[in-house]
Order: structure tokens, then sequence, then C-alpha cells
């Protein structure tokens, strides 16, 4: 590795120079990084690829800086943007695999397929006349065949149930909207539900319409879902923070070595500044989700429910490199209203640093919160006063275990595209929400037996199908209702708003 970055700051020394001529330090001395590169491309033995080595170089260097110092090429760099922008270009349809065939289970409200009219259920035979039925095909292959730039066309063969002849459907790429806030419906006649994935640039206007949406429906207390929610644009969680707090707090502040301290403030009224709200972390909830639980935490306004988060307390700039490729750096630290940074410790390298989920789980911290290991034992206090830590994630007011009964019996060890197709197979052919009683019907799908199952996989594979059939005969509103009917987290979540 240390070679890697040698030969990396040689090739980046040269080309700042100007091809081989060698630089010189300040001193009048050659630069002996120069030195060495000249020689290796001028006499080395066989030939270097020296934009690999630069590529490869370039990113062994910013793993000795910390894990989200990253070089992305630019190939990558455009699909990064779409998610930091909340849209991309498309035609605007999920699809899956069903019997071998591309069936249509989503189509985007507004978007291009849904203009050409698209629907649900609809069997994708061919694009741009090229058959792409059969096992030969995989979805990334379909995936680049539909992907194109915006304006440009591609035209699809699709086969619909009642209809014998192939009809074809030419549609004009466009932008398409990447939804930040997938689920927003009530839970109850009085608790709203909000499930968002990221935090990017359309967040702000999609929570803003949800909560609108939820208050008129009867909205007082409110779940806000950040499970898995990886973070974004720091700004938009300083926005939707605005929503829940008043005027003129401070949301969180940032601090870098060559960067002054800066401070983000609430600056409007928000829609629920009054009202419960419990909000839902995991691990694999970070930065942007951790400042906003932090925040909320801090200032008391929301119980925070669930498992410690991931543990992201890092700010990162994105640049442009002159080859198109980008460098997203670490510029600096962001620190919650009480003071505390949540970053977890990444002095044992980039992969413990990511598989630190399974020390939590060897450490018992799944199934207890007294097996919580945080590095800073500081007492940061909330406003009324509560005693609060950092150095490792946001830890919840409420946790809630890990339920373990589901480790030896998890159908995770059965065929999970079997059972989507199953679940999307039966909304097709019966037009309702999947029930035990139908399992009949699925089991030649799913090459099981129901009846072989113990209690707890039963449980599950009918939580599952059930949800799966529920999101494609509707929204992902009932999907994720079906789901959360069995969802330890949502349930507690439920149990404290009910008691307040």
């Amino acid at each position: 590795m240390l070679a890697v970055v040698l030969v990396m700051g040689i090739q980046m020394g040269m080309l700042l120079s100007g091809g081989n001529k060698i630089s010189f330090n300040g001193n009048g001395k050659p630069n002996t990084m120069d030195e060495v590169l000249s020689y290796v491309s001028a006499k080395y033995v066989d030939t270097v690829n020296l934009n690999s080595i630069n590529q490869k170089g370039i990113e062994a260097l910013l793993l000795q800086l910390d894990p989200h110092s990253v070089f992305i090429p630019y190939k990558r760099l455009l699909e990064v943007n779409q998610q930091m922008k909340g849209s991309f270009d498309g035609i605007g349809i999920e699809f899956f695999r069903v019997f071998d065939t591309i069936t249509v289970v989503n189509v985007f409200q507004g978007g291009p397929s849904a203009q050409a009219g698209i629907k649900k259920g609809d069997k994708i035979v061919s694009v741009n006349d090229d058959l792409v039925t059969g096992k030969n095909y995989t979805d990334d292959s379909i995936k680049g065949k539909l992907k194109g730039a915006g304006g440009t066309k591609v035209k699809l063969g699709i086969r619909r149930r009642g209809i014998t002849d192939t009809k074809y459907f030419t549609i004009i790429r466009g932008k398409i909207p990447l939804s930040s806030v997938t689920a927003s419906y009530m839970i109850s006649s009085d608790i709203g539900y909000i499930k968002m994935e990221r935090f990017s640039e359309t967040t702000e206007d999609e929570m803003h319409s949800s909560l609108n949406k939820l208050k008129e429906s009867g909205m007082k207390k409110l779940i806000l879902d950040l499970r898995g929610n990886g973070g974004g644009v720091l700004e938009i969680a300083v926005d939707i923070a605005d929503e829940f707090l008043s005027e003129k707090k401070l949301v969180v502040y940032t601090v870098g070595r060559v960067y002054p301290k800066k401070e983000y403030y609430t600056g409007k009224i928000g829609l629920f500044e009054k009202g419960e709200i419990c909000v839902l972390i995991d691990d694999e909830s970070a930065s942007a989700s951790e400042i906003l639980a932090g925040a909320l935490q801090d200032y008391d306004r929301a119980t925070i429910v669930g498992r410690r988060s991931f543990g992201k307390g890092l700010v990162q700039e994105q640049y442009t490199l002159s080859d198109s490729s980008g460098l997203r750096l670490t510029i600096a630290r962001y620190f919650t209203p009480s003071g505390r940074s949540i970053q977890k410790s990444y002095k044992d390298g980039t992969e413990n640093y990511y598989h630190e989920m399974l020390n939590r789980f060897g450490n018992g911290e799944l199934t207890s919160s007294d097996s919580i290991k945080l590095t800073d034992t500081t007492k940061y206090y909330t406003e009324s006063g509560r005693v609060v830590y950092g150095g490792g994630g946001i830890v919840p007011d409420v946790f809630v275990s890990i339920d373990t009964s589901l480790f030896g019996a998890s159908i995770s060890g059965l065929n999970q595209s079997l059972i989507q197709e199953s679940a999307y197979q039966f909304a097709l052919n019966y037009s309702r929400v999947f029930s035990l009683s139908d399992a009949k019907l699925i089991e030649p799908i799913l090459k099981i037996n129901f009846n072989s199952l113990n209690a707890i996989q039963k449980k599950q594979l009918l939580n599952t199908i059930e949800s799966l059939s529920a999101r494609m005969l509707n929204d992902e509103n009932e999907y994720f209702r079906f789901l959360n009917k069995t969802d330890n987290d949502v349930l507690k979540a439920i149990s404290l708003l009910e008691k307040k």
C-alpha cells in the first residue's frame, strides 16, 4: 500500500510539473518522487499503466485518512450526484423478474412511463425490438438498455394481462424523482408515520407535503422512521429539524482545521413544532440522520427509539477533478447542540469500521442496552438536564432489542427472489392481498410446504408476502402499513405515544 501511495505521489508530482521534467523543491534540489517516476517511466522493464496506478494510489492514500474520504471514478460519480439531487434520467419504473420475464412492479407517478401508459403488472418482452425474456438477460443488462440520457427514446414491447397481442410503447426518457419520503400514512386515528430513506435536495419539499397531509388527516403525534437512512446533505437535515423546532435553535455546528466554526440554526415556523414525536434509529442511521436525531434529542423534542446509530460525525466536501472524477474529502467534524461529537473510532482501519455491527452483536449490544460502549465518557446535557453521551453514535432514549428468536428460525435461508416472485405473481393473478388461507396457492412457486415451517418462520413469511402483495396492488404506504404490524420498533413507538 505504501509503495502504491509513493508512486501515486510521484505521478501527481510529475503531472503538476508538466510531463517528465523533474521539478525542484524550494531549496533547489530535485523532487525525489519525480526523479523516481522519471526513471520508472523511461527505464522500467515493462510498460506501466500510470492511470491505473494513479487511481489505486489515490484510493490507498485516502485510506490513511478516514473511512469517509473517498475517490469517486467518473462513471460512479454520476450516480452519486443523482442521489444527492434526488432525481435521475430514466423511464420511471421499478421492475422484478417474475418467471424469467421482467415485470413492472411500480410506475412513478408523473414519469415518462406513466405518461406513455405503462401499468403495474405489464411484462416487458422487448427493448428496442431486442427480446429480453429468459434467463440469459440479467437485471443489470436490462437496466443498461432502459437507462439513457433525458430526451432520448426507448421502445418497449409489453404483454398485458387480458390482451393477446404485444403492445408497443415509445417512451421519451426524462427526469425521475428519487423519493426521500417513501411512506407517509396515519398509523392510528391521531398518530402519523413517515419513512425517510435519505436526505437529498428534494427531501424538504417531500417532508413538508407529508406533514401537511398528515395534519389534515388528524395527526397529533408522529413516528419518524430514520432506520437504514445513511444520510445525505447536511443543510437538508437542518431544514427538516426546522419543521420540529422553534426559531433560532442551534441544530448543529461544524469545526475543521482550515474552516472556522460554522453554526446552523432554525429560521422559520415549522409545521410540527408541537406534538409528541418518536424517532426510530438503528445501526444504519448515519450522518444527516444522526444530526436530526441528535438535535431533537438534545432539545428533548423527541423520544429516540431503537438501537445505537452508526456514528458518523464527519463532514465531507466534494470536488470535481480534472478528469471529471470526484474527490469527497473530510473537511470538518460536526457536533450536536449539546456539544457531542458522535463520530465512532476508526483507528482500527476502514474494514473494522464498517464491520463494527458484528462487534456490537458479539458484545451483546443488540439485545441489551447495558452492553453499549462509547469512546467518550464526557457528560453532555439536554435542554432539560438529562445526561447524554457522544463518541459512537446516538444512543436511543428507549432501547428496543433485536428479537434473537428470529435468528435460528429466520426465513432468510429461503430463496428471497422466489418469495418476491410469489407475492407479486399472487397479486397479479388474484387481485387481492395474500393471507394464510392462500398458502396452498403459492407453495408450488416457493417450493416449500407452509406446514413444514415453525410458528416464527410462518409468521415472518406470511408478513413478508402479505406486505409485498399489498405493495404490488397499491403503493409503498400499503407495503409499510402491513410490514409495520409486526415491527417491534414501530409497536414500541406506538405504545409510548399512546401513553402521552
